[in-house]
């Protein structure tokens, strides 16, 4: 993300400000919702919810002021060669990928995380393909060497519920800022 913004500080400032500005609202609902979640094991909705419509609005204005941008270098989240559709694209894959999770074993992973599956794979599918595989593939990663880190310490056992959220958060926010865009 850090490289898209500087690309785009270059060819669009108005689409620089709009992802700066989806940026800075993700770090605030990260942060809103990692509490919230280690604290109770939910994700509200009225967090949740609103995700959608500001990282949406915000993220597909940019790619379609960038991709009007006659000197842009590339189509921010242009899939299928239609500005936007990567990251409403990504929102719906990981949403899918979630849901089918949940469908397969429910007590394995909570509704809330698959409501915020979506607004993750807006933010990621913005940045492309890649991205929304690595910052899923972080997420369980960091999940999992959690669990190890709870089971070794004998904190809990195999059925010891671990909240998600903060997990889904950190491994999309690692994607954005680790790879290339």
């Amino acid at each position: 993300m850090i490289r898209r913004l500087s690309a785009l500080w270059e060819t669009s400032t108005a689409a620089y400000w709009l992802v700066l500005l989806a940026c800075l609202y993700f770090l605030v609902m990260a942060a809103r919702l990692t509490v919230i979640d280690i604290r109770s094991h939910l994700l509200p909705n009225r967090i949740v919810f609103p995700s959608y419509a500001v990282a949406g609005a915000l993220l597909v204005a940019a790619a379609l002021v960038s991709w009007s941008n006659s000197t842009s270098p590339a189509h921010d989240a242009a899939w299928l060669g239609v500005p936007g559709l990567g990251a409403i694209a990504g929102a719906a894959a990981l949403w899918l990928f979630y849901f089918v999770l949940r469908l397969v074993y429910p007590p394995g992973m909570g509704f809330g995380d698959v409501k915020l599956a979506g607004v993750l794979g807006l933010y990621l599918g913005y940045l492309g393909w890649g991205h929304v595989f690595a910052g899923t593939f972080a997420a369980f990663l960091l999940g999992g060497l959690w669990g190890l880190v709870v089971l070794a310490t004998r904190r809990g056992g195999l059925a010891s519920a671990i909240p998600f959220g903060p997990f889904m958060l950190a491994g999309a926010a690692a994607a954005m800022v680790v790879l290339p865009a």
